[in-house]
């Protein structure tokens, strides 16, 4: 079965498709040709706009990782040598202050599905029976339902399309590397995990995950050159979004102040 298929993708895709036939033909009287390309970007705005409640939960997930830094640490050397009573205690402390270990992971997920309809409006031949027309709208010479890789494997690329996939590249990775050093702040240091007590659950490394996750938006500058042109397009304004919303949430929710016995970047201080 075709993924796009499936019930609750398609009703995405009809929604997507919708939304911005209406925003195209709203703006194309001023911007012209390239109205369908700025609709997948406007239509991508309003997406992430409804999306600050799942960013604000994220950050506030990152704060409390940062605030029970130190009693984990602290946990961690006490019990160094009683992995067993570490795990309780770990486990205890957590739900002592209402915090998940995998806090924000999930809300992650939350736009995936719209990335999927967006992803699946311009590769899908027809929508509700209907010749997918957008997919005959281009920016700057590209098609919308045409990337990078394909048209390098067929020989079509030009020297247009390959400056404006560069662009997209280009400022993606910048804000990746932007977000990785603005929005990740060193993680302290951990000793390394015990075994899980009998009938109780592994600790997840937090500092792996962590460490995986600074690296996705660089991997979405790869995904860049294999998703259709919309697709990239919305992968380009949503890394650009997150970043500028993260910085003014954390301003806002007051992720950088340090907690209490750390210095601003979330390190203990070594006594004397």
């Amino acid at each position: 079965m075709n993924i796009y298929e499936f019930a609750p993708i398609a009703w995405l895709i009809n929604i997507a498709h919708t939304v911005l036939t209406f925003l195209s033909d709203l703006i194309e009287p001023v911007v012209g040709g390239a109205s369908a390309a700025l609709a997948v970007m406007l239509l991508t705005i309003i997406v992430r706009a409804c999306l600050i409640p799942v960013g604000r939960s994220q950050v506030k997930a990152q704060i409390d990782r940062q605030r029970l830094a130190p009693q984990l640490q602290a946990l961690q050397k006490k019990y160094k040598k009683k992995p067993e009573v570490l795990q309780r205690k770990t486990m205890e402390l957590y739900q002592k202050e209402k915090v998940s270990p995998m806090a924000g992971c999930l809300p992650m997920l939350a736009q995936m599905p719209v990335l999927m309809a967006v992803y699946g409006l311009f590769l899908v031949p027809t929508i509700n029976g209907e010749p997918n027309d957008l997919l005959t709208h281009s920016f700057f010479g590209t098609e919308l339902g045409d990337s990078l890789v394909l048209q390098i494997q067929s020989g079509t690329v030009t020297v247009t399309s390959a400056i404006m996939y560069a662009i997209i590249v280009v400022i993606i990775a910048v804000v990746a590397q932007a977000s990785r050093k603005i929005l990740m702040p060193p993680m302290p240091p951990q000793t390394e995990r015990p075994e899980p007590a009998p009938g109780m659950p592994q600790m997840p490394d937090m500092t792996k995950i962590t460490k995986v996750l600074s690296f996705m938006p660089f991997m979405t500058a790869i995904v860049a050159t294999f998703v259709p042109l919309a697709a990239a397009l919305y992968l380009l304004v949503t890394v650009s979004w997150t970043l500028g919303e993260r910085v003014i949430l954390r301003k806002l929710m007051g992720a950088d102040k340090p907690a209490d016995g750390t210095d601003a970047a979330g390190a203990t201080p070594q006594t004397a």
